[in-house]
């Protein structure tokens, strides 16, 4: 005895004739023709070897077959329309997880992060912090915002956002800002550069963009994170390299100068979304992120 089901169409087709009593309401319903109605619940009578509706004067009405069949479906159906409303109901509850590097969040995001809670209430949104590689594949995160380069990986949806500039950084507070203040980019060969384990090709990245020879760059005190980096350079212990965004707000303020301004990177921030996602969510997020950095 075969245990196969039917064509989902087909049972679907005929649970909204069954319940409804009408082929057309059933087609009105389901978006169809009541021919359309009418073809599939034929091919599941021949599947079934069985009549599951009689003629009775200008309409239908069920035979024993098709009462049996349709309290089977009715209850199977409504089962799914419950589970299915419940995990939807579960998912607009959840918050929205989003992964990023400790860096970005401090020193970019979270400074605007009331804003976004006020434009985007429903967003709800939860922030998981990162150094190093991000997996935006892993469990329990709906996005991913960070740095990387091009070509995309298939198997993700890309919200590309902008491009990356990167710039040496000091503070005014600086025993040598007066004489670096005003200096080519050359007198950094002489310098010890403050650096990082997070960013190691920062550096060779800016030196080539300038037309000088990385190899004599001079390295000084190192940091393992990108935002102890940036805090050392701001306490003037010497010469960061940083992205524009993540310094724009301590240039705005004068905590910290680039006197050599920035060049592009390969490097992209974007927003990532596991392909397997369908959240609505990600994009307006996205939305929200374009308009910030617009200004």
């Amino acid at each position: 005895m075969s245990r196969e089901l039917p064509p989902l169409n087909a049972l679907r087709a005929f649970e909204a004739a069954a319940r409804l009593q009408s082929v057309s309401r059933a087609g009105e319903e389901l978006h169809v023709t009541h021919g359309a109605i009418s073809r599939q619940i034929r091919a599941l009578e021949e599947q079934l070897g069985v009549s599951l509706f009689d003629k009775d004067g200008r309409g239908v009405k069920l035979t024993d077959a098709g009462m049996r069949l349709r309290d089977a479906a009715s209850d199977a159906f409504e089962r799914l329309r419950g589970v299915c409303a419940e995990l939807r109901q579960r998912q607009d509850d959840a918050p929205f997880v989003l992964g990023c590097p400790g860096s970005l969040l401090a020193r970019w995001f979270i400074p605007r992060l009331d804003r976004l809670n006020r434009e985007l209430p429903e967003l709800r949104l939860q922030l998981s912090a990162s150094e190093g590689e991000l997996d935006p594949r892993r469990p329990g995160v709906d996005a991913t915002l960070c740095f990387a380069s091009p070509p995309w990986p298939v198997d993700m949806q890309v919200y590309e956002l902008g491009v990356e500039r990167i710039g040496p950084v000091l503070s005014p507070r600086y025993a040598s800002y007066e004489q670096l203040g005003s200096a080519p980019a050359t007198a950094l060969l002489d310098e010890p550069l403050l650096h990082t384990a997070s960013r190691p090709q920062a550096w060779p990245q800016w030196a080539l963009a300038q037309g000088l020879d990385s190899h004599k760059l001079q390295h000084g005190q190192g940091f393992e994170h990108l935002y102890y980096l940036l805090e050392a350079a701001a306490a003037g212990l010497g010469v960061a390299i940083a992205p524009q965004m993540l310094v724009a707000d301590d240039l705005a303020a004068g905590r910290l100068v680039a006197p050599w301004g920035f060049v592009e990177t390969p490097a992209r921030l974007a927003l990532w979304v596991p392909g397997r996602a369908r959240d609505g969510r990600a994009q307006q997020l996205a939305r929200w992120l374009e308009r910030e950095l617009r200004g």
